[in-house]
């Protein structure tokens, strides 16, 4: 029920029959359209904060249906957490979102993604920005201590239809600094900017509008963006990345990748709408 938060976790698992199985150990809707949840972790699988896995369940005709998945949770975590769109008439989702704690999803532990830091070269100010559930790689990345010794100011733009659809990453950002790991880490470097484009707030507008009109740079006391200072990584639908790709270049910014490491990285996997 939308307003409504459930939680569930810690039940007896069920054993393992599915190939690549992973056992459900907590489930949270944060609202009718919004909801995450973690699994267990295969001993074999190593990743870098911000990548991704293919995960799914098995179709009516016995056949995995799988779909590519960002990890939400950091690599040094004994769990995998992911956080997921609810699509009624999904092939995936609308599965995948009744999932209970000892249930089964399949995990294909083969990490990908652009979204690493490897893919950045070095600067002081790295920037996520995201839309929905593009969130979910940045969930990772800011709770991973790398991403506070390579960079001096890292911002965290945010933007949802609604507040409440912004939950899930206001109250990760805010338990961040009672983090043992890194709460020390976080104080003063960690900058959030949460959105809203339908519902009213205390920040409205999209993250292209944000931007380009310098309103996003005079809220957070930021410089405009520069190429020899400024990093960053987006995530949303394909229309968003596009749009804020141009945003990018446009302050001077060129797109890099694994392989090639430049001023930012654009997710081109990302689950949305549909799925």
């Amino acid at each position: 029920m939308t307003g409504t938060l459930t939680v569930t976790e810690n039940a007896v698992p069920k054993p393992k029959t599915l190939p690549d199985a992973q056992t459900v150990t907590a489930v949270t809707h944060w609202t009718d359209r919004l909801f995450s949840f973690r699994v267990s972790r295969p001993q074999t699988l190593r990743f870098r904060s911000g990548e991704f896995v293919m995960i799914g369940l098995m179709d009516d005709n016995g056949r995995p249906l799988l779909r590519a998945y960002s990890i939400a949770s950091p690599s040094w975590d004994e769990e995998l957490e992911f956080y997921s769109i609810k699509v009624p008439d999904g092939p995936l989702t609308s599965r995948l979102q009744h999932i209970e704690v000892g249930d089964q999803i399949i995990l294909r532990p083969k990490p990908v993604g652009t979204l690493v830091l490897d893919a950045l070269l070095p600067g002081e100010h790295l920037w996520f920005l995201a839309t929905g559930t593009g969130l979910a790689p940045f969930a990772s990345l800011m709770r991973d201590p790398e991403t506070y010794e390579k960079f001096e100011q890292v911002i965290m733009m945010h933007t949802c239809r609604t507040v409440e659809e912004l939950e899930y990453g206001r109250r990760l950002v805010e338990g961040l600094k009672n983090d043992p790991l890194i709460g020390e880490m976080v104080e003063g470097k960690l900058l959030y900017y949460p959105t809203t484009t339908r519902e009213e707030s205390p920040n409205m507008g999209r993250i292209t509008d944000n931007l380009s009109s310098g309103k996003a740079f005079v809220d957070l006391g930021l410089p405009p963006m520069a190429q020899g200072r400024d990093r960053a990584m987006v995530c949303g639908s394909l229309a968003f990345n596009v749009d804020v790709k141009k945003v990018l270049e446009g302050f001077g910014l060129t797109e890099g990748a694994n392989s090639d490491p430049r001023e930012f990285v654009v997710e081109k996997a990302f689950v949305g709408e549909g799925i």
